[in-house]
């Protein structure tokens, strides 16, 4: 039997080498995390208060705005208090619940992001009964299977760490828990968890990725068979916001799984670099790219600012 001395907390890593500059590497980070808050939640609200935008594609767009805001929350509130204030210590049951929360967002992500690629091909393959196939009912049930695929099924591998004695170092790899980096230092067999979050990875985040690219597969195929290039353009334009979350979302996520994964002889430095990749450059460019290609949210933007404008 190992011995369980668990209670010692577990301690977060910043940018190693790098602590005297914790300060100055703080300052884009805050500055990305607002920017974060600012474009999710400006998007929150406009999609709540412009009735213009309450169409599915919007509602969806809402969902992952949110998702997007849950990640950012959950994990940036340890990244700034180990570069703020040194604060690297955190208990076991805080550490599972922030790593509960991060791997079950990103499937939440995956789940929305292949509910808008449903609801892309739907307004295209079957125009003219896009409201009666995507009724508000539909969009909500939608929305919840995602959030409940994504919290259940992380659940057994993080119930699992509870159990787990730790005798090994508590040092952890970054600002914020991941569950691969707490698995390692548990003094037990982990196979389950090795294998569990494999399957769950190709069951969901892999298959929601061929899911989508077979979805866009029919949605260019229904496009190149309309008449006139006009209406070719149209249709692929309401597409491209949703197309470059999608690439922006899964191609750092696959990267951030195959450094994990194979990535033993890659230097510290790039898994800690790739991790802030995942966690920020998504959240921060979703609210972008469909605030520039989507001219409802640009018409909603000037909206908001006119009625503040003439409301003072």
């Amino acid at each position: 039997m190992w011995p369980n001395i668990s209670a010692a907390p577990f301690l977060l890593t910043g940018f190693p080498g790098l602590e005297a500059a914790h300060c100055w590497i703080s300052i884009p980070f805050f500055t990305v995390y607002v920017s974060v808050l600012l474009g999710n939640g400006t998007l929150l609200c406009l999609i709540k208060d412009d009735h213009h935008l309450h169409e599915p594609m919007y509602y969806f767009l809402a969902m992952l705005a949110a998702t997007d805001l849950m990640v950012t929350l959950t994990t940036m509130r340890t990244v700034m208090g180990v570069l703020w204030m040194n604060h690297r210590e955190m208990s076991h049951g805080a550490c599972f619940l922030q790593a509960y929360f991060i791997h079950s967002l990103s499937i939440v992500e995956s789940g929305i992001l292949l509910a808008m690629a449903y609801d892309r091909f739907i307004a295209i393959h079957h125009p003219l009964r896009y409201t009666s196939i995507l009724t508000n009912t539909r969009v909500v049930q939608l929305g919840i299977g995602a959030f409940m695929r994504g919290f259940i099924s992380i659940m057994p591998v993080i119930l699992r760490l509870f159990s787990f004695p730790y005798c090994h170092s508590h040092v952890l790899s970054y600002a914020f828990c991941l569950h691969q980096e707490v698995m390692k230092l548990a003094c037990a067999d982990i196979t389950f968890n090795r294998l569990y979050p494999v399957i769950l990875i190709s069951l969901t985040i892999f298959l929601d990725s061929l899911i989508i690219i077979f979805s866009y597969t029919l949605i260019l195929k229904t496009v190149m068979s309309l008449a006139s290039s006009k209406e070719r353009s149209k249709a692929l334009n309401t597409c491209i916001s949703h197309v470059g979350c999608v690439l922006i979302f899964y191609v750092t996520v696959i990267g951030l799984s195959f450094i994990h994964r194979f990535g033993k002889n890659v230097p510290q430095v790039v898994h800690i670099v790739m991790s802030y990749v995942y966690f920020l450059f998504s959240p921060l460019m979703n609210p972008i790219i469909y605030s520039i290609k989507t001219k409802q949210i640009q018409y909603g933007i000037l909206r908001l600012l006119s009625k503040h404008r003439f409301g003072s």
